[in-house]
């Protein structure tokens, strides 16, 4: 049986995969970590540890204590936090990944996911179903980090034969977790609103087009690489992947069948100039090719689901205070 170690568990991806993975290997068999215990569901529900993803003896430590054989590293600054502190998001994304790839090439684990993300293209690459292999020139610090990130995984690849495996993840959305201070983050803070308030301020325009995916696909993307044989795994940087593009006022549109008296407005920030410069769709054809990658959520499946779950959410609040 895996040994399984996530670093950044408490994170909104990062918590959702620990679920699923102490569903499917037990909670004894997967080891939590963060920087702090901000997350107390994660903190209880299983084995967890305190740990920085930047100190190297710390992640050295906790794999050998635990027998550890696979490491998901979920732990990173993302892109607008990333633009307040460049350095920090620098050191955070791109030191935790040196770590995690060297105890791999040292033979310390066997396997390791790392995720990309969309904001390694920027304002020069071609925004409609933007190819695998096409211009990046990423515009932030986190595009940056996660450029150089999928060089290295795919240089320990070729140099080391370490088994790492990446995606780059859209916008994702969940009714479980809170944002972490992404760009896309208003798909999420939009339902919420939606709900409690009946009326959300949005910081990017209404026409604004992003490649954005479900929590449950972007789960499901993530256990389907890390299930595959390696063979199948051929690109060893970072695979495209997508489900479904949608715009604000997509968005509000399909909330309004639900909630006709939602209202919106729109008071773009610093978060937009980011935007524009992300593709606004996907094409993800050889993760669909190489490993079967397939996603199952519409926007109306979103919708439907982030409501139902978000009202039984702030009710259950409501009737305990």
């Amino acid at each position: 049986m895996s040994k399984i170690l996530i670093i950044g568990a408490g994170g909104q991806i990062g918590s959702e995969l620990t679920y699923k993975l102490r569903s499917l290997y037990g909670d004894d068999n997967v080891v939590a970590t963060d920087i702090n215990q901000n997350n107390l569901d994660i903190v209880n529900s299983g084995i967890f540890e305190i740990l920085d993803a930047k100190d190297y003896d710390g992640i050295k430590s906790c794999v050998e204590r635990h027998d550890i054989d696979t490491v998901y590293l979920m732990a990173a600054m993302l892109s607008a936090t990333g633009e307040k502190f460049p350095e920090k998001a620098w050191n955070l994304n791109m030191d935790s990944l040196f770590h995690v790839l060297n105890l791999a090439r040292d033979k310390f684990i066997k396997k390791i996911f790392w995720p990309s993300s969309i904001a390694v293209f920027g304002p020069t690459t071609p925004t409609k179903y933007t190819p695998q292999y096409t211009i990046m020139e990423p515009s932030t610090v986190y595009g940056i980090t996660k450029q150089v990130g999928e060089r290295w995984c795919e240089y320990y690849y070729n140099k080391y034969d370490v088994d790492v495996r990446s995606i780059r993840y859209p916008g994702i959305i969940s009714w479980k977790a809170l944002p972490g201070g992404g760009t896309t983050d208003y798909a999420v803070e939009i339902y919420h609103e939606a709900v409690k308030t009946k009326s959300y301020e949005c910081f990017l325009k209404p026409d604004t087009e992003l490649p954005m995916m479900f929590m449950d696909d972007a789960i499901k993307a993530t256990l389907d690489i890390m299930a595959a044989q390696s063979a199948d795994i051929k690109i060893r940087s970072s695979y495209n992947l997508a489900a479904i593009s949608f715009t604000p006022k997509e968005v509000v549109e399909s909330i309004k069948k639900q909630i006709p008296e939602f209202n919106i407005t729109y008071k773009p920030d610093y978060r937009q100039d980011i935007a524009d410069s992300w593709p606004k769709s996907i094409n993800d054809s050889y993760a669909r090719q190489d490993w079967n990658w397939k996603h199952a959520f519409s926007l109306e499946d979103i919708t439907e689901e982030m409501i139902f779950q978000l009202n039984k959410k702030y009710n259950s609040i409501s009737e305990t205070s």
